[in-house]
């Protein structure tokens, strides 16, 4: 089984898929294709998002670029504080009567407000990776099968979480598409997801 911590992406020529892995595999693989022709493109596996090649040297030891899985860059490492623990200083904007409230939990705010944030990461888990694989699924879509035939309709099927619309949307698709196209919603379709 591939290592998640390791940034994997999949490249197509057309509708075919000619490389998948890491980021170093697929970059060995592309440099022994002809791609003079054009139709590249490459998509980083965990988000979806459409991917510049060649990417710098470094991308195969670097994890994926952040705005690339979806989240905002770290703020730098303060000097002080608790570096053992990775906390990073951030700005929050609240209304006096949420600081009012933060300051009345055991531990104060931070502490508060970390349990907050855990909570709602464990009640909302299976919703979260239901929306990040319809994103997923849809920025892949839309860079690879934009023009497809049904392509707004199998859309409208995935962002509804219906299955069985999508499938038949996309049943004309070329196989090579429709395979990583199921492979980037594994999560969308998930019915207890949204209880």
């Amino acid at each position: 089984m591939p290592n998640p911590d390791i940034p994997r992406c999949t490249a197509f020529l057309g509708a075919r898929r000619v490389a998948f892995g890491n980021y170093a595999e697929v970059a060995r693989a592309l440099g022994a294709l002809d791609l003079s022709a054009g139709g590249l493109l490459v998509f980083d596996d965990a988000s979806g998002a459409q991917m510049d090649y060649p990417w710098p040297a470094d991308a195969a030891k670097a994890p994926a670029p952040a705005a690339a899985r979806g989240q905002s860059e770290p703020a730098a490492a303060p000097a002080v504080g608790r570096p053992r623990l990775g906390v990073v200083a951030r700005e929050v904007t609240l209304l006096p009567r949420h600081w009012e409230w933060l300051s009345q939990q055991s531990g104060g705010a931070s502490a508060a407000l970390r349990r907050l944030v855990d909570e709602a990461r464990r009640a909302n888990a299976g919703r979260d990776a239901q929306r990040q694989a319809t994103e997923r699924a849809y920025r892949f879509m839309s860079a690879i099968a934009g023009g497809f035939e049904g392509f707004e309709e199998a859309s409208r099927a995935l962002f509804a979480h219906d299955a069985e619309a999508f499938d038949q949307r996309t049943a004309n698709w070329p196989p090579d598409i429709r395979s990583h196209l199921a492979f980037l919603a594994r999560d969308a379709f998930v019915a207890d997801a949204t209880q």
